[in-house]
């Protein structure tokens, strides 16, 4: 009778402890790590930053074109006179649009390719310089000469693929380069006097284009939330040479054209570009993170 007893105890016992540890609250594993950021996918963003101009001349030369008898000498100081060397030193603000596709490779690289377009404001930039001087063999003469030229680049836009290594997961280094395109404009205007004579004479040209040329660079770019970057980065671009043909230089006192010139100024448009910018990455085509439910 005993033994029935202890155990029909020992039954009691078991159901209840069962029963109380059914109570008890499970815990839970700890949550998942969040999965690292996708850098694949479409981006776009805008951008900001300082431009100035690695070309700091202009440089005119006038060739003789035309003298009348006995004019040949001051035909030869006036193309003298204008030619030279004028100091530019462009530069101003510039930003724009970007858009771009990022490629990741296994979980270090990124291979991409971006385009961006910019306005560049206060690019213009002015200078001259002049001289006079006395015509061999006629010391009753005096040539006075100024010549002033203006450089600017109005907008610059670039098409770059992108070469990155991840040193984190959201960092990212890079280097780039390709193409560079962009509007430019030189101009330049001679101003002359052969005294004592009147009138004075000149010549002048103002050059538009639409330049095509490349650009190289690299920065950092920080993926500080998951579908947004910022960035920082270096360009130096070169669009290549503009050759501006002015109006004849010509001197015709009195409707008689006594002697004649053909100026061609020179200017060369490369740079540099320090920019920060923002983007926003809609990951298309990158895998979905995977998130444990409990």
């Amino acid at each position: 009778m005993l033994r029935y007893v202890v155990l029909a105890s020992a039954c009691a016992m078991a159901f209840t402890g069962a029963a109380f540890a059914a109570d008890l609250p499970m815990q839970a594993p700890p949550p998942a790590p969040p999965a690292p950021p996708a850098w694949t996918g479409l981006y776009m963003g805008l951008n900001a930053g300082y431009e100035w101009a690695a070309n700091k001349s202009v440089n005119t030369t006038a060739s003789p074109f035309f003298a009348a008898p006995t004019w040949s000498t001051e035909l030869a100081l006036s193309t003298g006179l204008a030619s030279g060397s004028a100091p530019v030193n462009s530069s101003g603000f510039i930003g724009g649009f970007e858009v771009g596709y990022n490629y990741q490779l296994a979980t270090s690289f990124v291979v991409g390719l971006e385009a961006d377009i910019q306005g560049v404001t206060g690019s213009s930039s002015t200078g001259s310089f002049g001289g006079s001087g006395v015509p061999a063999g006629f010391p009753d003469e005096t040539i006075v000469s100024t010549v002033q030229s203006t450089n600017k680049l109005d907008y610059l836009g670039t098409v770059r693929a992108r070469l990155g290594y991840l040193v984190t997961p959201t960092l990212l280094i890079y280097g780039d380069g390709g193409l560079a395109y962009g509007e430019v404009q030189t101009g330049t205007n001679i101003f002359q006097a052969n005294q004592p004579f009147d009138p004075a004479f000149g010549s002048f040209g103002v050059h538009t284009k639409t330049q095509v040329g490349w650009a190289v660079g690299g920065g950092l770019e920080w993926m500080f939330l998951p579908n947004w970057s910022v960035k920082a980065e270096y360009l130096y671009y070169n669009l290549g040479s503009v050759s501006n043909a002015l109006s004849p230089l010509a001197f015709a006192p009195g409707g008689d054209l006594l002697y004649s010139s053909g100026p061609l100024s020179t200017a060369r448009f490369n740079g540099n570009i320090v920019r920060a910018g923002i983007n926003y990455h809609f990951s298309w085509g990158a895998p979905a993170p995977i998130v444990a439910r409990y």
